[in-house]
């Protein structure tokens, strides 16, 4: 059972719940991130998510390192979507379980934010009227290409 993954068929919130439920947490939270019609005033038509898949997962996983530091009781599973996904697709399933529900909520919100801070994951929103690449998941740094542009050396 993989707890991190970046997937490219559907997701099923179920199945990610499922990764991590225990006897020992009373508490499950689930988010689970959806593709909205309108952004920023723009009507987004769809999405494409691309990653570099071994290092997102490995930094999903670095996220769920960081919960069970921070609570050694959470049991952690985040499974993101790349490629064409539509209007209301699921795009990420975050799922914490905690002895208790504080925890659980808590660790789940550090999840999602850490996922757009850390994890490379870029977005291709289509519009009416055109489409442009995102950039990062903060939307702070633009990727005309699709990904980071390296220069000189950098790899």
């Amino acid at each position: 059972m993989k707890l991190f993954e970046i997937v490219e068929q559907a997701i099923s919130v179920e199945q990610v719940m499922n990764k991590i439920i225990h006897p020992n947490c009373g508490a499950v939270n689930l988010f689970v991130g959806t593709v909205r019609e309108l952004t920023k005033g723009k009507r987004t038509m769809y999405l494409e998510y691309a990653a570099y898949k071994e290092m997102a997962e490995g930094q999903l996983a670095r996220i769920g390192q960081e919960i069970q530091e921070k609570c050694p009781d959470a049991r952690v599973a985040i499974t993101h979507r790349i490629g064409r996904l539509d209007i209301s697709d699921i795009a990420v399933v975050i799922a914490v379980a905690t002895p208790h529900r504080a925890d659980s909520y808590e660790y789940s919100r550090y999840a999602i934010e850490r996922i757009k801070e850390i994890v490379p994951i870029w977005k291709k929103e289509h519009w009416e009227d055109g489409e442009a690449w995102i950039g990062d998941q903060k939307e702070t740094t633009a990727y005309p290409t699709g990904k980071p542009e390296f220069g000189g050396d950098e790899t």
